[in-house]
């Protein structure tokens, strides 16, 4: 730890971190600099929620967040000052948890190509040296788990978005915007420059934005005239609770009605978009046992089989209509934002984890930054049409993953939830959704070269929390 003395201050200590970049400076900086980059900087365990300022890097303008969980939330606002266009900016805390807080944003080119971002943070922790000694380290270790996180999501954002950086940037309309994988993938995409237009759905619709309401067969047909791309990711969730008869119309009614509606509204446009991405899911598959699954597969039984059938059928307008479209079949999302991860954690936290079922059932899964990054190369892959399985490329089963999470969290992974629990608790729901698996392969993504970043279950649940190297 270093220590840093001024001439009437105390002292205060310096966090610092570093991450190598595949771009220049410059475009580091204007990565930083534009709305989207904080959103993707912040930890998935952590509890931040952007109030005002995101994407103004000038001189006196201001970000406030609040940061940490009601009732002990609290404010936060930082002043940016020092700002050196393409090479620097600082954060000053004006209010917030810290006596003070200076974070200095640096971005240096490397002579072997590339540029170095460094973050260099100086602290100090109310009740001076009483803080200090009692809570220092403790904010060095959350600093470092952080900044490993922000260091690897800064450097594969870059990554991805470093081959279209010259390129003009299309706009993107997105639905499902405010769901897990909406957020970050508009998140990533203004980040990388994007006009990113969202879906207003049950509220009257703001500038740049696209009104729409899929129980009434309304949609502003004239917002979406000059779109590019649509991501299609709207649906009522699939594990909201038991399956009853009227849950399960619900359930079939909103994903093939919403997806019907936008796929109708884009094949009547005097300009139609150039291409048209629609959430789907593996489910298409049905329960499969051990036989490996690809894109070729044909579809199951069973009632999630039946939904994803009909959410992929209402892409049909656009296709016919000559819009490449993609069906998206996605695979479990791994993220401690939301999902089966983020509930699963606290469980194997406590050690009270363990394999569901039989544990053999096969588990397809995707790291959620893989997700986004295969959603970003679809938008610009025209040799990609069709359904194409969103997953890693190894599934595993159910008993390996519950292994590899207690691993993850050094804890025990050997308490079973017998089938006849998860039938008693859950119904139908239950024996579809945890009983059942596939083992899907995505030949697709294969056969196009993508590339993985986070394609090992370890690398990935250490990714998203937070335990990589601690």
């Amino acid at each position: 730890m270093v220590v840093e003395r001024g001439d009437t201050l105390p002292p205060m200590p310096t966090f610092e971190a570093k991450a190598i970049v595949p771009v220049t400076a410059a475009e580091a900086y204007r990565w930083h600099a534009r709305p989207g980059a904080f959103v993707r900087l912040v930890p998935p365990w952590e509890r931040v929620e952007i109030l005002d300022g995101e994407g103004r890097i000038e001189d006196g303008a201001r970000l406030s967040m609040r940061v940490g969980r009601p009732p002990l939330a609290v404010r936060w606002t930082a002043l940016h000052r020092d700002v050196e266009p393409g090479r620097r900016f600082t954060d000053v805390q004006e209010s917030g948890p810290f006596e003070r807080w200076v974070h200095e944003h640096r971005f240096d080119d490397r002579r072997e190509g590339g540029a170095i971002v460094l973050d260099r943070i100086k602290f100090a922790l109310p009740m001076g040296a009483a803080g200090e000694m009692v809570a220092g380290r403790a904010v060095q270790r959350r600093l470092a788990r952080a900044f490993r996180y922000r260091g690897r999501v800064t450097a594969e954002d870059l990554a991805r978005l470093a081959p279209l950086v010259d390129r003009p940037k299309p706009a993107v309309a997105v639905t499902g915007a405010s769901g897990v994988i909406g957020r970050q993938l508009c998140a990533f995409l203004r980040a990388g420059g994007y006009d990113v237009r969202v879906f207003a759905r049950g509220r009257t619709a703001r500038e740049g934005e696209i009104a729409w309401n899929p129980e009434t067969g309304r949609i502003d047909h004239e917002a979406l005239e000059g779109i590019d791309s649509v991501v299609h990711l709207a649906g009522e969730s699939l594990a909201a609770g038991r399956w009853t008869e009227a849950r399960k119309a619900e359930i079939l009614g909103s994903r093939a009605r919403g997806t019907r509606l936008v796929a109708d509204a884009l094949a009547v446009l005097r300009t139609p978009p150039r291409v048209f991405l629609s959430a789907s899911a593996v489910g298409y598959y049905g329960r499969r046992g051990p036989e490996p699954l690809d894109e070729t597969s044909p579809s199951g039984d069973g009632f999630l089989a039946e939904v994803v059938r009909a959410w992929e059928e209402g892409t049909e307008p656009a296709a016919a209509a000559g819009i490449r479209t993609v069906r998206m079949r996605f695979g479990v999302v791994l993220t401690a934002r939301g999902g089966m991860l983020a509930k699963l954690r606290l469980p194997f936290a406590l050690g009270l984890g363990g394999p569901i079922g039989s544990g053999e059932q096969g588990l397809s899964w995707i790291a959620l930054d893989d997700a986004i990054y295969a959603i970003h190369r679809f938008l610009h892959d025209e040799s990609i049409a069709g359904a194409v399985n969103v997953v890693a490329p190894r599934p595993v089963a159910q008993r390996e993953f519950a292994l590899a999470l207690g691993h993850a969290l050094r804890r025990p992974a050997l308490i079973p939830l017998p089938a006849f629990a998860v039938r008693r608790a859950f119904g139908q729901m239950g024996d579809e959704t945890l009983l059942s698996g596939q083992r899907v392969e995505p030949k697709v993504l294969e056969r196009a070269g993508f590339r993985w970043s986070l394609g090992a279950l370890e690398d990935a649940l250490s990714h998203e929390l937070g335990l990589a190297s601690r």
